[in-house]
């Protein structure tokens, strides 16, 4: 008997209260049932053999309430057939004004659903909460009755009717502009948007030059230094420049004719030049790389062989003309091959004013 009673004073070591045990028909006791776990900021009256609910239906059970850290983490128990994402909220609930306290599952609201919850789950922090609570909801309807300007409505109501008598017209005109303008704001949100985002990535190129920026920044005020210490100088070469427009005006104006009058005789000129320019314009090329003008070097010259046809002329008149011209000598060696019977192509000669053939003979000038 006594060891019976010590066995039961054992398992009970953790009794509190009715809650403690197992109660028979609830939620998440049956076949397949499985286990997950929440974090929770704060679980409030929420007691063991709380209701777990999905939509307003319940289907599960709360089987313990531990600490963890500075938060609370529940177990609970969940019906085989329940499927949840992975990513559930947890809440809070109340199911009504004087209503028990339950807990509250649901699928992501602001996140696309994926996986699913199984035995051993764990819903984070970041995803639980609660819903407002009764003394929340008194405390806030009682903020608004006695400091939120209740007793100051009919105030307000009869100012805005004495403000807009006789005033209709223009506040029907107004809510219509007002309707027109928010109308045409929200047309142009695309355009608001883009030039937000440009104006964005035009801050971040401006953050990303941070450098230069303050560079820019630290030179500036001494840049201005210098204008303000050149000022004077400016100012008078602003001044002169100022005298040298007039001066070249006046100027301007008293030759304007004899310009346009020797522009005119410039014409023929300038047409005569553009006339010439295509042979100009080969003279020059031909001069720049004589004796062998460009268009026909390439005739001239062909891989590693050059075409090449020369006279030669080595007659003594050849080469009287070409070496002696002017001098002393002159004509010396034109009138000994004359005298040896060849003509230069003309007679009489220059040289002899006589036929060749019966000019007389110096044995001095030739065998």
């Amino acid at each position: 008997m006594m060891l019976a009673a010590a066995a039961l004073l054992a398992g009970c070591s953790d009794w509190q209260g009715a809650n403690t045990l197992p109660l028979p028909g609830l939620a998440g006791q049956g076949a397949g049932s499985y286990t997950i776990q929440a974090q929770m900021p704060d679980v409030d009256n929420i007691q063991r053999n709380s209701r777990v609910r999905v939509g307003d239906v319940t289907v599960g059970t709360v089987t313990s309430i531990e600490r963890q850290g500075w938060h609370a983490l529940v177990t609970m128990s969940l019906d085989a057939d329940v499927q949840l994402p992975a990513n559930s909220t947890v809440k809070l609930g109340q199911t009504s004004l004087l209503g028990s306290k339950h807990i509250e599952l649901t699928p992501p609201r602001d996140a696309a659903p994926h996986g699913r919850l199984h035995a051993g789950s764990v819903i984070r922090l970041a995803s639980s909460g609660a819903y407002p609570s009764t003394e929340q909801t008194l405390t806030a309807l009682s903020l608004l009755l006695n400091g939120g300007g209740i007793g100051q409505i009919q105030e307000i109501t009869q100012e805005l009717s004495t403000a807009f008598t006789g005033r209709e017209k223009d506040l029907r005109e107004l809510i219509t502009q007002f309707d027109t303008f928010v109308t045409n704001l929200n047309d142009q949100t695309d355009d608001i948007i883009a030039a937000s985002e440009s104006l964005n990535n035009l801050a971040g190129q401006v953050a990303a030059q941070k450098p230069v920026v303050d560079k820019a920044l630290e030179t500036i005020p001494e840049a201005l230094e210098v204008l303000e210490s050149e000022r004077q100088t400016f100012a008078e070469a602003l001044d002169q420049f100022g005298k040298f427009s007039a001066l070249a005006a006046d100027t301007s104006n008293q030759t304007r004719e004899n310009l346009v009058k020797e522009l005119k005789e410039l014409a023929p000129v300038l047409k005569s030049l553009a006339d010439a320019g295509p042979a100009l314009t080969r003279g020059v090329g031909a001069l720049t790389t004589y004796p062998f003008p460009m268009s026909s070097l390439s005739k001239w010259f062909r891989g590693d062989y050059a075409n090449l046809t020369a006279v030669v002329d080595l007659t003594l008149s050849r080469l009287d003309s070409a070496l002696f011209t002017g001098t002393r000598f002159e004509g010396e060696l034109t009138e000994l091959e004359m005298q040896w019977g060849r003509t230069i192509g003309q007679l009489p000669s220059p040289y002899t004013s006589g036929n060749p053939l019966i000019v007389p003979y110096k044995l001095d000038q030739g065998p």
